[in-house]
């Protein structure tokens, strides 16, 4: 996923900066739906992410996580199902109109 914020290429965080990488051994890319960033390099999370089809342990400490799905899999149904182009990506754009945020993981662990 890209927000629509400007350039991919000179894409930044909310600060302008990059964000650091955070990872933890209870939160891992072990099923579907986990939402995480995208990045090029250690440190380099910004505006890019991804939500995973199916687990992906490959990602487990590259990648950082921070949320997952809990409802709405009949849509990310729907976008496993897209026709892609080159490169893999989606021949057309999937926009995301809203999202809700139900709670702080991290926050309940740490509790």
């Amino acid at each position: 996923g890209f927000p629509t914020v400007g350039s991919a290429k000179d894409a930044r965080a909310w600060n302008g900066d990059y964000l650091n990488d955070e990872f933890s051994s209870y939160l891992i890319h072990d099923k579907r739906g986990i939402v995480a960033f995208a990045n090029k390099g250690l440190n380099t999370n910004a505006v890019q992410f991804y939500i995973t089809f199916d687990a992906a342990s490959h990602l487990d400490n590259v990648s950082t996580i921070f949320g997952h799905v809990i409802d709405g899999f009949d849509t990310l149904d729907a976008i496993e199902r897209c026709r892609c182009g080159p490169k893999n990506r989606p021949v057309n754009d999937i926009v995301i109109k809203s999202v809700t945020i139900h709670a702080n993981p991290i926050a309940d662990m740490e509790a």
